[in-house]
């Protein structure tokens, strides 16, 4: 059918005349946004996404014959614009204010006490909604078509990104023109409303973010690359919304959600500037509700509480504010803040508890880690009872001590830490913490290698370095063996069914019958799950053998350049250090553990158990290739530009010289471009180097 659809469209374009074609245009126009309208703001397709690509394709076949057809509200005008040297400066017609933040019922109804001093509370009704972990923007339209779209900056003036914003499907390249009876059921005036969608300016407010999948799918693909993944989805799409080449910011796939207008349209009240922001075409809170009294608002945060980690996007709580707008309006604003708002916020990823003991734990390249053991403690619903404390001159740093009040962190999955200590709250009975001259679990000789701020264990057969070995041999990064953890290896180990990681492979269900935990239906699965990890990539079977300093993306680029774990088994030194974005340390480590009679006897043992797979061809465009990078660039951190030139065969210096290729210059590029200019060496923008990493 799809394809029936192509050729019928390929037919059409070719014998249509331009009136029949200006026709056809608007029609597909308008039957692209409608479809559009019902899959991001109804969430209800009709017609599947090749059909919609093959009418947008029929489109751009019209504009191509009549090019004097294309508008800017088209659907193939999305992501159409050139990349800008700079973005342009943006006046807000209106400040684009911050809200206050409050976290507890009692901060909450200090809130309604103040503003009671302006308006009577009592009779008072809200409205709540999300608050997305995104970033504001403001999305001007002039007769109905998109006009500007600009950041909220300092309040009072951002910078234009309109060809960026563009790229959201979320947001309407010209505005829905609501039905009469739509405009009458939300209480609003329906000839004030068209007139001032047809022929006048409105101003929506609203936040671009990232939805957690998206996020999830473009660290994926940084894993896959062996670059670096990034920090969380508000600001991968804050970097990808400031990208100058809209054709970037299109691959981020962002969204968008208005919550409201910056336009007298008639609304009296808040809900209705959300169901008119949907009439016109744009995704809103399905999740925002009208609440009567504060007990409504109460029970509308918990029940968003309960359910936040299950949501398609972050949020760190709920935006209440007064619902009528002229009460509102009344309410004014205090500092850069609307009285009539404030973010209801949820628990917070810090919380203050008591450090009863520090401890020791040794890991599996020997460091000693402290640990506070802590007075357990409840950070955004996890019972926290203990946090990293890193190295001694962490604890240096900290000064913290046995019984100290501290300020413990929780990101996500990562360990908590220790990052603040309150001294004043500190007892006289305080401990201070010094560390151990011998190993806490083998007893061997402790050392501070000279130039690392960790001490180890020197005895290779300490049995926790070799327990953690383990660990990180059948972790999700390495083998990952799904069952297979800490708990069940040191079974294994107590009862001498494995000595090292070779002896997983061949561990069979009767072997497990007799461990604590097991029957026959338990012991069957897990070995089954054993089997089935048989099957690796180099890449990851590189990780999971816990060379001291080849972390995730080292073993990438072990794996890209080697291309089998035979070509690295058989590695120089010299050979080591020809791989690119491979430091000293690595590249001595890796060549320590090659040589090691053990380690070279366990990898054959290894190699006769399971399937190492070699990776995919890379691209080697840029092979024989020199860059070196100056200046700050826009949309790449210095370290992802040069692994991304790497992995395109190309080299990456320090220094200019007459070898060099190419000097990528960034803003407030430095003395290494004075000196591409001398040498006549080729100098190029960030854009150019995006175009030849394509």
């Amino acid at each position: 059918m799809v394809l029936f659809l192509f050729w019928f469209a390929i037919l059409v374009v070719l014998i249509m005349d331009k009136k029949q074609a200006k026709s056809r245009v608007e029609k597909l126009k308008d039957e692209i946004n409608h479809h559009r309208y019902l899959y991001h703001v109804l969430d209800k397709p009709q017609i599947s996404d090749s059909a919609w690509d093959s009418l947008k394709h029929e489109l751009s076949e019209l504009e191509n014959k009549f090019p004097d057809l294309i508008a800017p509200d088209s659907p193939t005008q999305r992501v159409g614009g050139k990349p800008l040297p700079f973005f342009k400066k943006v006046s807000h017609s209106a400040p684009m204010l911050s809200l206050e933040d409050v976290f507890t019922k009692e901060e909450f109804e200090a809130w309604l006490a103040r503003i009671s001093k302006i308006v009577p509370t009592d009779k008072l009704d809200f409205f709540g909604e999300l608050k997305v972990d995104g970033f504001a923007m403001s999305l001007t339209y002039k007769k109905g078509i998109l006009n500007i779209g600009s950041t909220r900056g300092d309040g009072k003036v951002g910078e234009d990104v309109t060809e960026n914003i563009k790229t959201i499907q979320a947001i309407p390249l010209k505005l829905r023109e609501p039905k009469e009876s739509e405009i009458k059921n939300i209480g609003l005036n329906p000839d004030k409303v068209l007139k001032l969608i047809s022929n006048g300016e409105i101003e929506v407010r609203g936040e671009v973010f990232m939805n957690k999948s998206v996020f999830e799918k473009i660290n994926l693909e940084q894993k896959k690359l062996g670059l670096a993944e990034y920090a969380n989805p508000r600001n991968t799409a804050a970097g990808s919304v400031r990208q100058l080449d809209p054709k970037l910011a299109a691959k981020r796939m962002l969204d968008f959600l208005a919550y409201s207008l910056v336009i007298d349209l008639g609304q009296t009240e808040h809900n209705q500037e959300h169901s008119l922001l949907k009439l016109l075409g744009f995704k809103t809170d399905t999740e925002a509700r009208e609440l009567k009294n504060v007990k409504e608002v109460e029970s509308f945060w918990n029940e968003i509480h309960k359910k936040r980690e299950k949501m398609a996007w972050e949020i760190d709580g709920l935006v209440i504010s007064v619902n009528s707008n002229q009460t509102f309006s009344k309410l004014g604003v205090v500092g850069k803040a609307p009285r009539g708002a404030v973010a209801f916020k949820f628990p917070g990823k810090e919380a203050t508890t008591k450090v009863l003991d520090i401890i020791i734990q040794v890991g599996r390249t020997g460091v000693l880690t402290p640990v506070a053991v802590l007075d357990a403690v409840d950070i955004n619903g996890v019972n926290v009872t203990r946090a990293t404390l890193h190295n001694e001159d962490e604890i240096r740093r900290l000064d913290i001590r046995i019984g100290d009040t501290v300020i413990v962190q929780r990101a996500g999955d990562v360990i908590p830490d220790v990052v603040n200590v309150l001294k004043n709250l500190r007892p006289k009975n305080s401990k201070e913490f010094n560390f151990p001259k011998k190993c806490p679990v083998c007893a061997g000789e402790v050392k501070r290698l000279e130039g690392e701020a960790a001490y180890k264990c020197i005895n290779k057969k300490c049995p926790a370095q070799h327990r953690e070995g383990l660990y990180h041999f059948v972790s999700k990064k390495a083998f990952n063996i799904v069952g297979l953890g800490p708990e069940i290896i040191d079974k294994l180990v107590d009862e001498s069914l494995i000595k090292d990681s070779s002896d997983i492979f061949k561990l069979e269900p009767k072997n497990l019958l007799g461990l604590e935990g097991f029957a026959e239906i338990s012991a069957d699965k897990l070995v089954a799950s054993i089997q089935k990890s048989k099957k690796i990539s180099l890449a990851r079977f590189i990780y999971s053998l816990g060379i001291i300093h080849v972390g995730e993306e080292t073993a990438n680029l072990l794996a890209v350049y080697f291309n089998s774990i035979e070509n690295l088994s058989l590695a120089s030194e010299e050979d080591l250090k020809k791989v690119p974005g491979v430091g000293e340390k690595a590249t001595s480590s890796i060549k320590k553990w090659l040589e090691d009679k053990e380690n070279k006897e366990l990898l054959k043992k290894l190699l006769k158990e399971v399937e190492v797979q070699r990776p995919p061809k890379l691209s080697k465009k840029l092979a024989g290739k020199t860059f070196v990078l100056t200046g700050t660039l826009e949309s790449l951190s210095r370290d992802s530009a040069k692994e991304k030139i790497r992995l395109m065969g190309g080299d990456v210096s320090s220094s200019v010289s007459k070898e060099t290729d190419y000097v990528v210059a960034g803003e407030n590029a430095g003395s290494k471009f004075d000196k591409a200019e001398k040498l006549g060496v080729k100098i190029i923008s960030e854009r150019e180097l995006l175009k030849m990493l394509e």
